[in-house]
């Protein structure tokens, strides 16, 4: 199934996903380019919402453009398996092998990225729209993370998750993410 596809069929958890999954859908409607930083308006990304066994913890890199933490993930890059991004994405920001929940979509949201210099060019404001694999990875493993994009990874308890080191447009995700993980006992 295309990515596309996948967002048509992704059944959303809450009004703010209802609304982001039109947004989603739109976007990918009126431009060519949605998979590819080429975009000016937006970027497709792929996430992962990692939780240790006991469903008590969740992984979080310190990002350095977004000035806090929160879950990794990263851009698509022309690809159109978001999951095996994701999965990617983890390996490169946390270290860590992890196991896949499912394989379908966990959670959407159109995140605002802030204007930036990356690389020594300006990148200018825009959205990611972001879409969330669910993950389990053990929380007993050695974490690493890649020095110039964040300036950490740690496991951290649910309860820690909506705290003010966190990113500030994170908090609310990260607590729907819980939410909704606490709803489906997956």
């Amino acid at each position: 199934m295309n990515f596309k596809e996948q967002i048509k069929n992704y059944i959303p958890f809450n009004e703010q996903e209802e609304k982001d999954k039109v947004q989603f859908l739109k976007f990918i409607d009126n431009y060519d380019d949605v998979l590819t930083r080429d975009n000016i308006f937006g970027h497709f990304s792929a996430s992962a919402f990692i939780v240790n066994k006991e469903r008590t913890k969740m992984v979080v890199v310190n990002h350095i453009i977004n000035g806090g933490w929160m879950y990794p993930g990263g851009h698509v890059d022309g690809e159109k398996d978001f999951l095996a991004v994701a999965v990617r994405e983890v390996k490169e920001e946390t270290g860590l092998k992890v196991n896949i929940l499912d394989e379908n979509i966990f959670s959407i949201q159109s995140v605002p990225i802030k204007g930036h210099i990356k690389h020594g060019k300006y990148v200018c404001a825009h959205l990611h729209f972001d879409v969330i694999y669910l993950m389990e990875a053990d929380d007993k493993l050695p974490l690493s993370y890649q020095k110039d994009e964040s300036k950490g990874v740690k496991w951290i308890l649910f309860d820690e998750a909506t705290n003010e080191t966190m990113c500030n447009f994170i908090r609310p995700i990260h607590k729907k993410l819980i939410k909704k993980l606490n709803v489906n006992s997956i």
